[in-house]
């Protein structure tokens, strides 16, 4: 009788590996949630930002004071020269979704303003929120701000969206 040889591993060697794979994905993902919600919150952020600056310029040169009352008013330009006040990934974002957040301006906030260069009603105030897509999953926390350009941040509970009510000096991002 000749010698047995064995070749490859046994079924026990491959359980004990699939194991601890198992083991190491078990820690890492808890780990790469929080990274990527942290990354869209900090570009939740940023936008909110870019909002308040287009809102800013929007007012001062092409609504004589007044603010637009949607993203896409702020991402037309004025006239048939020049760019939009907001960039198009946020201006043109499919259902205002940008980096797993909502956003959105509250075209009811204020009175009514002056109509813009394009003849678009503006208004005399605005409120522009941001609320991540999947609570827990795209982001923890909603953001809001307004003409004021402080931006505030509250930890959302099941879907509940930022409100005037959580912009308070404890919530103040900036």
């Amino acid at each position: 009788m000749g010698s047995r040889r064995n070749n490859g591993f046994t079924l026990i060697e491959l359980l004990i590996v699939v194991a601890i794979i198992g083991i190491i994905a078990a820690i890492a993902v808890p780990g790469l949630i929080r990274a990527r919600m942290s990354g869209n919150e900090a570009s939740a952020i940023g936008s909110i930002r870019s909002v308040n600056t287009a809102q800013h310029i929007y007012a001062s040169s092409a609504a004589q004071g007044g603010y637009a009352t949607s993203l896409a008013i702020l991402g037309t330009r004025c006239g048939v020269n020049g760019t939009g006040f907001l960039p198009p990934d946020i201006a043109n974002a499919v259902g205002g979704i940008k980096s797993g957040y909502v956003f959105a301006i509250d075209a009811s906030v204020g009175a009514a303003g002056p109509n813009d260069c394009n003849g678009t009603a503006s208004r005399t105030a605005y409120l522009a929120t941001a609320t991540p897509v999947r609570v827990g999953i795209t982001g923890g926390r909603s953001f809001i701000s307004n003409e004021a350009s402080t931006i505030y941040g509250v930890v959302t509970g099941q879907g509940v969206a930022a409100t005037v009510a959580a912009m308070l000096p404890a919530n103040a991002i900036q």
